[in-house]
């Protein structure tokens, strides 16, 4: 087992170990699912949403809610939180460079990504017969470029807040953002159309999400978008990250 993969497993145990966050991120989109489908109305094919269910339509929505917790309400506090205990300047003096601790909150960040969407799929289909993505390829690329931009967002507030506790405030006025243009808080259906228009563009790319998801490949503009935040977001906080 290499340096990297010894840390990404023991992050991942980490993770394990908040359950509060593990039933958040992991399953509460899934519960989420079966709750609203248990209600007849929202199993019946509606004009609103091109004659599809609600239970249908909703689901790029609840892939933006996994995202979101796992970007932007767990890795900025758990970074901010490491440095905030030296465990990141503890790092520096080993051969193992701590850089290598934030790349393993990446990965574990999408293994949880790849449970919690596979877990709203699964049951989905099994319960309530849901449409699969119609596109796998372009659903896979916008759930990666959303996982990345999302979690690029989170290092920017990790490096640029004080401590852990400003990380969590930040991180949390961008979640409430991230989730509102992402129709967690308010049917997209029901917004005006300007705000439909530009959440659509913003991480974690519910447009694109929602392309592949009813209809055919995601949009190139979606996915270059997500992947240029990505690269922003990032080397910004590369680049003016505190590693004490």
């Amino acid at each position: 087992m290499t340096a990297m993969t010894k840390i990404i497993s023991t992050e991942w145990k980490l993770f394990l170990r908040e359950p509060a966050m593990v039933a958040f991120s992991v399953f509460f989109p899934t519960v989420l699912m079966l709750v609203l489908g248990a209600i007849p109305a929202l199993r019946t094919p509606d004009p609103k949403f091109d004659d599809l269910r609600f239970v249908d339509a909703y689901g790029p929505t609840l892939v933006v809610i996994a995202l979101a917790f796992l970007g932007l309400n767990r890795l900025p506090t758990a970074v901010a939180s490491y440095r905030e205990k030296g465990v990141l300047r503890r790092f520096s003096t080993t051969p193992v460079h701590p850089s290598r601790l934030l790349v393993a909150q990446v990965a574990v960040n999408l293994i949880a990504g790849v449970v919690s969407i596979g877990l709203v799929l699964v049951v989905g289909k099994a319960v309530f017969d849901i449409d699969l993505p119609h596109s796998p390829l372009g659903f896979l690329a916008a759930c990666l470029l959303g996982m990345l931009s999302l979690s690029a967002l989170g290092l920017l507030v990790a490096a640029w807040a004080p401590g852990a506790a400003s990380a969590g405030g930040w991180a949390t006025v961008v979640f409430m953002l991230v989730m509102f243009f992402g129709g967690a808080y308010l049917p997209r259906f029901l917004m005006p159309d300007f705000l439909v228009r530009v959440g659509e563009h913003l991480p974690p790319g519910v447009g694109a999400l929602q392309a592949a998801w009813l209809g055919t490949a995601p949009s190139l503009v979606h996915l270059g978008i997500l992947a240029l935040i990505t690269l922003v977001a990032g080397t910004v906080a590369a680049k003016s990250f505190r590693w004490e």
